[in-house]
This record gives C-alpha cells, sequence and structure tokens, in this order.
C-alpha cells in the first residue's frame, strides 16, 4: 500500500486529511511538526509527503529542503495560508512537486496526489527483485528463494536503499542521516555493524554483494 507522511499542525485538519487519504486507499502518518516527521521518516519508507509551511520549529521551507537533500525522488505537495507568489516560488525552487492554498478543498487534494503518484510511477505494491531475492517494501519482508529472512525495519531500508540504486556508493553519514533519529547517540560506528549483519544475513544470496567504498561507505553491486 502506498505510504503518506502528513506533516500539519493543526491537529483537526491533520486528522481530517489523513481520514481522507485512507478512505481512498492509501496508508498514512500524522506528524504535527518537522522533527515528528523525521522520526516517521527514519523507521518507515514514504511514498509522498504533504506538508504545511508554517510551523513551529522548523518550518516547511527548511523540512523540503531538507528531505530533498536526502531523497530526490519523493513528490512533496505544499499546503499553506501563504498564497503569495514568492512563498510558491521559494517552495518549487527547493523542490516541491505541487503546492494547494488554505483552505484546501479536500477532495482536490486527493486528486492532486493521486496524479503526483503517477507522475511518480510508484505502483501500488513496491517490490524490488535482485537475484534470489525478494524485497517487499509493504510488507517489510525479504524472501531468499521464497523463504523469508528476518530483518528489522532498519535494516530492511538500508538494504532496499542500497538495491534501489546499484552501483552509487553511500556514505556512512548519508545512511546514519537517512536511517537513524535525528537526537539518536550512535555512531557511525553503527552503519558499518548494520552492513556486517546484513552480509551475514544474506551470504548465500545470489544476485548482489554490499561492497566497501573504502573511505567513503558502502555500494551494492548487483550480479545478474
Amino acid at each position: 500500500m502506498v505510504k503518506i507522511l502528513v506533516v500539519e499542525n493543526d491537529i483537526e485538519l491533520n486528522r481530517i486529511v489523513c481520514r481522507y487519504l485512507q478512505d481512498s486507499g492509501y496508508e498514512t502518518a500524522g506528524a504535527l511538526c518537522a522533527n515528528d516527521a523525521y522520526g516517521f521518516m527514519y523507521n518507515a519508507l514514504f511514498d509522498l509527503i504533504v506538508s504545511d509551511i508554517m510551523m513551529p520549529g522548523i518550518d516547511g521551507f527548511e523540512f523540503a529542503k531538507t528531505v530533498r537533500g536526502l531523497n530526490k525522488a519523493i513528490p512533496i505537495l505544499f499546503m499553506s495560508a501563504l498564497d503569495d507568489f514568492a512563498s510558491k516560488q521559494k517552495g518549487f525552487r527547493l523542490g516541491i512537486d505541487d503546492y494547494m492554498t488554505k483552505p484546501v478543498n479536500i477532495d482536490e487534494l486527493v486528486l492532486r496526489v493521486g496524479a503526483l503518484l503517477r507522475r511518480a510511477n510508484i505502483a501500488a505494491s513496491k517490490r524490488l527483485a535482485v537475484g534470489s531475492l525478494m524485497l517487499d517494501a509493504d510488507a517489510t519482508t525479504a524472501l531468499v528463494d521464497n523463504a523469508e529472512v528476518p530483518v528489522t525495519t532498519r535494516e530492511f531500508n538500508i538494504l532496499y536503499k542500497l538495491l534501489s540504486y546499484p552501483n552509487k556508493t553511500f556514505s556512512r553519514q548519508q545512511l546514519m542521516d537517512e536511517f537513524w533519529d535525528i537526537n539518536s547517540d550512535a555512531t557511525l560506528r553503527a552503519v558499518d555493524v548494520y552492513i556486517t549483519k546484513l552480509r551475514t544475513k544474506f551470504s548465500g544470496c545470489s544476485g548482489f554483494t554490499i561492497k566497501t567504498v573504502h573511505g567513503l561507505g558502502y555500494k551494492a553491486v548487483t550480479t545478474c
């Protein structure tokens, strides 16, 4: 199921948007501020973000800038009371994909969400097959030759990320920023520990290897 993150500090509006999106067949998570949103994103993979701009602490502009630095592809839709051209221009320059002015017509919001997802070519079921491995992002499961290999959410997310971009090197800091909470006390050594766990769990899996790029980080190299 497609997962949507709603970032809106108005509790009632947040609830309404989440409910309408759920009624339209999407899975939602509601965050009341950017820091809450980061927490959700460290523990789950989302397909689209709906975000307010004027929020306590980190505003929507800064939030979108951070998200876009980590993920170039995820669609971002702003819904805001700011209706001036400068705000819209700033949002689009930061990499958002759509902008709606409050009060938002919820039916139109649902239509725009659908259009953004189609444009992003996101399927209803997110699966990634590499060799004898099948990763199912909806169920957060990993199957090797149709037998499930137990993985934690963070292990799954790291492996899914690496295999989604074969031969692309991700630094330890990039992986830490994306999959650990911003307030975590973990060091970059934690990334090495997780990579070791993944190598051990999938040592018998054909189709890929996780390579160390000395001085930089890690990459998945496909062999089929």
